[in-house]
C-alpha cells in the first residue's frame, strides 16, 4: 500500500473516531457544559491535550499508547475547530477573545 493511501486511511479513522464521539457526547468539546470546569472550549481542549502528552511522556510511545495518539490527533482537530469558531464569533461581534487578545 502506498503512503498516500495510508494517509487517507489514517485520517478517515480519526474522522470516524471524532464523529462517533460527537454522537456519544454531543458538541461538548466545542460547547462545554461547564458543570465542574469553567474553562472555554480552547482552555478545556488544551488541558486534554496536555493530559494526553503527559500520558505519552509517562508511559512512552508504544502499542499500549497508540490510542492516546489517536485521541491527541482528535483533540488537535477539535482545537483547530474551536479556534476557527472563536475567530468567527469574534469577527461577528467585533470584540476580542476570552483572553483579551485579538484573534487574527
Amino acid at each position: 500500500m502506498d503512503v498516500r493511501t495510508e494517509i487517507r486511511i489514517a485520517c478517515d479513522s480519526i474522522k470516524e473516531l471524532l464523529i462517533h464521539k460527537n454522537i456519544s457526547y454531543g458538541d461538548s468539546a466545542i460547547k462545554p457544559a461547564n458543570i465542574f470546569g469553567r474553562g472555554s472550549a480552547i482552555e478545556n481542549l488544551s488541558a486534554r491535550i496536555d493530559d494526553k502528552l503527559m500520558r505519552i511522556a509517562n508511559k512512552g510511545l508504544n502499542k499500549n499508547t497508540l490510542d492516546t495518539v489517536d485521541d491527541l490527533i482528535g483533540y488537535l482537530v477539535l482545537l483547530k475547530i474551536a479556534f476557527k469558531k472563536e475567530k468567527n464569533e469574534t469577527n461577528s461581534r467585533g470584540t476580542t477573545n476570552s483572553g483579551g487578545k485579538e484573534i487574527t
